[in-house]
């Protein structure tokens, strides 16, 4: 095969693999920031890039599971952006310290203000506050849809199916780690022992000080009736001298 037709295979499968990979790191995507332990709150941020060099991204929707729903969400406001959280009614009320929640957020969108939103070349990041996230499964998969200013709508809605390729517009997921004993703010059993400790040491501490203090006139006491008695014969020597005279 001459050089030239080899340059050009090459340059062809070049091109394929960078068509087939784009997805995979251009996508919208959701991170926690730190963990999402299941049962407890998360500061989650929604990676949103601009594939486009020819339009800015407007519009983002971010579709929250229905199967899991989340009673508490909370957007950070944005300069630039519009909020709006959508809530709905639950079949079955959720219970969340011990009250009945009776609806959750279903959707949150952001709509850029200025006219400019997300550039080309760009990423934004949308940050929310959830909770409480729950203790019966591993991943939350949100279905997030991206609206360009020349209208164009990407829909990051198909669910990653085990043992098969990324699909072409996969939905964000969160994956969730494991409970701690303190997720719900509950104090733990270091928590306590330290307590009890420090209490300990400070009653111990002030016992202390009330001994040394009886120490300190227990001596003062002392050292007053021993200055009383030399007083004393002091006292009587100088009398029994002056009868002498």
């Amino acid at each position: 095969m001459k050089p030239s037709r080899i340059a050009a295979a090459a340059a062809v499968a070049g091109t394929a693999v960078l068509a087939v990979s784009s997805p995979a790191f251009a996508h919208v995507s959701v991170q926690p920031e730190g963990t999402a332990a299941k049962g407890g709150y998360a500061v989650i941020d929604f990676k949103v890039p601009n594939e486009r060099d020819n339009a800015s991204t407007t519009k983002v929707e971010v579709n929250f599971p229905t199967d899991h729903p989340l009673a508490s969400v909370m957007p950070q406001p944005m300069a630039g952006w519009k909020i709006e959280v959508t809530k709905t009614k639950l079949a079955k009320p959720l219970e969340m310290h011990g009250e009945q929640i009776g609806e959750a957020v279903t959707k949150v969108t952001w709509t850029a203000t200025d006219g400019k939103g997300i550039g080309a070349g760009y990423f934004q990041k949308f940050p929310l506050s959830v909770g409480a996230l729950p203790e019966n499964t591993d991943e939350l998969v949100f279905k997030a849809i991206q609206t360009y200013s020349n209208k164009e709508v990407v829909r990051w809605i198909e669910v990653q199916q085990d043992g098969q390729d990324e699909p072409e517009n996969p939905a964000p997921v969160l994956t969730l780690s494991a409970a701690t004993a303190d997720h719900h703010g509950s104090a733990t059993a270091e928590d306590t022992a330290a307590r009890t400790e420090t209490t300990a040491s400070s009653d111990s501490g002030s016992s202390g000080g009330s001994d040394t203090t009886a120490r300190v006139l227990g001596v003062v006491g002392i050292a007053v009736g021993a200055a009383g008695v030399a007083y004393g014969v002091l006292a009587g020597r100088r009398r029994s001298t002056g009868s002498e005279a």
